[in-house]
């Protein structure tokens, strides 16, 4: 097999792969009500200060209106809070429950194994290299174009 036909085959099935395995390892019988998207709002919202809808749903890349439905439901389940800015009370600022931290810790501890095993064994060059193909892989992910 050609390095084109390889490196095609291992990114197709690493992002299926990837998909799969973080919803069998993330959502555990612990955070069995929520979905790898919720779980992925909670890695926005992050373990420190609050934010606001606007700045979690541009790192998303999300509308604040669909935002919006899927943090009301988190609010429900008990992963996030949901208060009024003290200098602004138009402003609703977000950031995580005790439970959303117990999540959020979690999905940053399999994230923390994933790039382990991806980078065991290699060596600083080869780390090197492997950071600039996946940045330039980055690169275009942001740079796309669909063509409709």
């Amino acid at each position: 097999m050609d390095a084109y036909s390889t490196f095609h085959e291992t990114l197709v099935n690493l992002f299926n792969d990837i998909m799969e395995l973080e919803q069998k390892a993330i959502i555990t019988e612990r955070f069995k009500n929520i979905t790898n998207n919720d779980m992925h709002i909670i890695e926005a919202i992050g373990d420190k200060a609050a934010k606001n809808m606007s700045s979690i749903a541009k790192t998303l890349k999300v509308t604040v209106g669909t935002l919006t439905i899927a943090i009301n439901s988190l609010v429900k389940k008990g992963y996030v809070n949901r208060t009024r800015s003290e200098k602004d009370k138009r402003v609703v600022l977000i950031s995580l429950s005790e439970l959303g931290k117990e999540a959020y810790a979690h999905h940053k501890n399999f994230h923390e194994k994933m790039i382990k095993a991806m980078i065991e064994g290699l060596g600083e060059q080869e780390t090197t290299t492997l950071v600039m193909a996946l940045t330039n892989l980055n690169q275009f992910f942001k740079s796309y174009q669909c063509d409709n």
